[in-house]
């Protein structure tokens, strides 16, 4: 059932829905790359790139794995091969006596700030820094009681769904419902860094919507900005993705990521891609309306005398576009002039005998 076209969600008062601009999300991830202070840059960066948010993420290593060296914590495969997971989180958190300030120095710039939680702690942070909104990470998207306890803090939630079985989209969202959830956007995600863009799939953003009856939008990992753009012009109501201010500077998550030019493209024409998508319009528009005399229509081409009978001698079908339509030809011939009509007049409905 589709969602209910006049409901929007706020985030930090902003508006985000149908018709709406696609609220473009810059996230952070591990790019701060350990110093705080380049997590104030790239929110400034973004701030300055046009983005509405910068999402953080609230995990410490011990709360999302454990110290352990079996093959089942190690990664061998893609972007983190050669890392066991413990050390990965350790190097990519963003640590915890650094949400404060972060939060502090977004509402000083005018940004909103928010974060995705990866356990029921990092909940109770974010809800003691009153975080306008949550995100759930596209692993956790099947971690129900996280799902349900972020749904009782009444704040919007935002889901990505990277991995996921429609079934378990379907048990997300009954589990956020269910705990009280109003606000819920599901974010199409394909969890592959970076993604392939024959795996982008984004006619799923339409298909999440009708299915699930919420908004929806994308999270991507893919290269450059096309595939965003295309969503914002696929109609979703957010766009969310990985922000760095330097790729050659390194990072967890920067060889995928957007600098800051890229992202002020992005903003630009994710802007641009929803205006184009308007709505349905089947008559001319402001800027038509100068080229409307470039159409045919029916034109004196040789003096007719009053009473002298319409032919394909004498009217022809040209441009521009001042006289009657050319769905007219075949009914005002052999008809006669009502009076003298001179080369080069467009024909009306009063200089033929009878009317059309």
């Amino acid at each position: 059932m589709p969602y209910n076209k006049n409901v929007y969600v706020e985030i930090n008062g902003q508006m985000i829905g149908p018709g709406k601009r696609p609220f473009i999300v810059a996230e952070m991830s591990g790019n701060h790359n350990g110093d705080i202070q380049r997590a104030f840059r790239i929110i400034d960066a973004a701030k300055q790139a046009g983005a509405d948010a910068v999402k953080i993420q609230t995990y410490r290593p011990d709360t999302i794995t454990i110290n352990h060296d079996s093959p089942d914590f190690m990664i061998n495969e893609g972007l983190w091969a050669g890392y066991r997971l413990y050390d990965l989180y350790e190097k990519a958190h963003t640590p915890w006596e650094w949400h404060k300030p972060l939060f502090e120095y977004a509402q000083k710039i005018g940004i909103t700030l928010f974060s995705a939680p990866f356990d029921h702690t990092a909940v109770d942070l974010l809800e003691q820094l009153n975080t306008p909104a949550y995100k759930i990470a596209s692993p956790e998207l099947i971690d129900l009681p996280l799902i349900q306890k972020v749904a009782r803090t009444g704040k919007p939630i935002v889901m990505s769904t990277g991995m996921a079985t429609l079934e378990e989209i379907e048990e997300a969202v009954e589990a956020a419902r269910s705990a009280g959830a109003q606000d819920i956007i599901l974010l199409h995600c394909t969890a592959a860094y970076p993604t392939p863009p024959e795996e982008a799939n984004l006619s799923t953003i339409k298909e999440l919507s009708d299915r699930f009856g919420v908004m929806a939008g994308l999270s991507d990992h893919s290269m450059g900005t096309t595939i965003p753009i295309l969503a914002a012009g696929l109609g979703a109501v957010i766009i969310e993705k990985h922000f760095t201010l330097s790729r050659k500077e390194g990072g967890v998550d920067s060889a995928f990521s957007l600098e800051t030019e890229e992202l002020t493209q992005l903003t630009a024409a994710v802007k641009e891609a929803h205006t184009a998508l308007g709505s349905p319009a089947f008559s001319p528009t402001n800027s038509e309306m100068l080229v409307l005399k470039n159409r045919r229509s029916l034109y004196v081409v040789k003096p007719v005398v009053k009473g002298e009978a319409l032919t394909e001698m004498n009217i022809r079908s040209i441009r521009p576009g001042n006289g009657l339509k050319p769905k007219f030809y075949n009914k005002i011939i052999g008809k006669k002039a009502t009076r003298d009509l001179n080369f080069g007049e467009p024909l009306d409905a009063t200089m033929i005998e009878g009317g059309i």
